[in-house]
Order: structure tokens, then sequence, then C-alpha cells
């Protein structure tokens, strides 16, 4: 992970993106939120390089500002992420290890919320939380939907006790 000061966003450009991110879509407090976007930090990862491995204590949530992320369980790929989405927020939330591993497809930046920041959105406005909510639901709904289809490779990952 390569903190890249010569690249920063500026606050403005930080709190105009994360306007965008669909965690923060409904949040009611403005003053929260930029107050949020001049103390999140800005990461750099290489092509290819790990961004977290399953297994890991996770405590940090990935915004994706450019690049492509792939979230995978082994050699099964679940999600490739583009620009806006967020990542490593289940281990966060529910302290528990990290359930799949994340990957730089190309040169990525992220910003880079700790738990604390994460807990404080939530407490500002609970919207936060329902918007993390509703997308967890789609992601569940979409693994339901490839394993689905993909029995065997679900059969194997539960036996492997991966799932």
């Amino acid at each position: 992970m390569l903190k890249d000061n010569s690249a920063l966003m500026s606050d403005a450009n930080r709190l105009q993106f994360l306007r965008k991110v669909p965690i923060f879509t409904r949040i009611t407090s403005e003053a929260f939120l930029e107050q949020l976007a001049t103390n999140l930090d800005e990461v750099i990862f290489t092509s290819g390089q790990t961004i977290f491995t399953q297994g890991e204590e996770g405590h940090l949530l990935y915004i994706l500002v450019e690049g492509k992320i792939k979230i995978h369980i082994e050699d099964f790929p679940l999600a490739q992420l583009e620009p806006v989405a967020y990542f490593g927020e289940m281990a966060l939330l529910d302290s528990q290890p990290r359930s799949a591993s994340a990957i730089a497809v190309s040169e990525s930046k992220c910003l880079v919320l700790t738990s604390e920041q994460v807990y404080q959105a939530i407490e500002s406005s609970p919207s936060v939380s329902l918007n993390i909510i509703r997308l967890l639901c789609q992601r569940v709904r979409k693994l339901n939907r490839m394993f689905g289809a993909s029995e065997d490779i679900f059969y194997d990952l539960v036996k492997r006790q991966v799932l």
C-alpha cells in the first residue's frame, strides 16, 4: 500500500466524490460529510497487489476512487469493483475475519475509512447503515444467483469450509 501525497485529491473533490458513494447518498449531516472528506487517508495499490486476504482481521473499509479491484475466494471470483464501490465492510461491522480476499486488478486509488469513522457516520446519519444493508443484500442475492448456476463450485467451497 502506497500513500501518494503528490496526487492527493482536494477536500472539495473528496466531498464531491463521497456524495456519489452509495453508502453516503442519504447522509443528513453535510458538516459531518465535509469533516469526513478532510480526514480520510488515500492509498494507492499497484496492479496485482493484495489489499487484504481472506481470514485476516479487518478494521478498514475501502472506497475505490480509481482502478479496478477483484474480490475473490481462493480462485473463485466474486466481484470486480469499479470506482465509487466500497468493500471491506463486513469484517469491519461484525468483527469477524475477512470472508474474501481483495486484489488490485490495475493500479487503484482508494479512500480508507477506519471502523471509528464508519461508526461515526452511522451515528450521524442512520441511513448510512441502511445503505450498507441494502448493498449487502444485493451482494448476497448476486452470490445466490452465481452459486445457483454453479452448484459444483458452491459445494466444493462448502466442503473445503471456505463458505
